[in-house]
């Protein structure tokens, strides 16, 4: 019996972060140890309130925020792959030291796609985590070699999103 499963939850629709907040509540929720990161967001997102008040949830966010990978320079990519490689460092880490049940990374198929993360370090992490680490990804475009280490793969499709028409997002609700 497998003792510990890899998901992603993955697509262009809203719900992503939502999906793994709602499985690190519910972790917390049974008295497991839980360690959330966020990658390519501000660190100020609800939810992050929220989960740091939990027992036994540590949430992990890049001290610096960066922006949009598409809007940055090629120095500001290279300040910002080192910022995430060492977030995902310090969160494997934690995750191994304290016997985490679940590591969640949010937004990591972003770093992961645009080279913002040692690929093979990441992969030989998810290959060789301990026997018992549940381990939840985030984000679009998963590649195929995650797609393939993958338990549990969950698509959210986008049909409408206020987004479209104009509708920044709302605190509460997108953040």
């Amino acid at each position: 019996m497998k003792q510990s499963c890899i998901h992603i939850y993955c697509g262009d629709g809203k719900g992503k972060s939502t999906a793994v907040t709602g499985l690190a509540v519910r972790a917390a929720g049974s008295g497991r140890r839980v360690i959330f990161i966020q990658f390519m967001k501000d660190g100020k997102s609800s939810e992050l309130k929220v989960l740091r008040e939990l027992p036994g949830v540590t949430v992990l966010t890049c001290e610096k925020q960066f922006g949009f990978f598409w809007n940055m320079t090629d120095e500001q990519k290279k300040e910002a792959a080192a910022a995430y490689q060492a977030l995902f460092d310090r969160a494997t880490e934690l995750a191994v030291r304290e016997d985490a049940f679940l590591l969640v990374m949010d937004e990591f198929m972003s770093c992961y796609n645009h080279g913002m993360l040692n690929r093979e370090k990441a992969l030989d992490f998810l290959k060789n985590r301990p026997e018992g680490l549940e381990v939840a990804l985030t984000g679009r475009d998963p590649a195929p070699e995650l797609l393939e280490l993958a338990d549990y793969v969950s698509e959210v499709r986008k049909i409408k999103h206020p987004f479209d028409q104009g509708v920044h997002a709302r605190k509460g609700i997108e953040l």
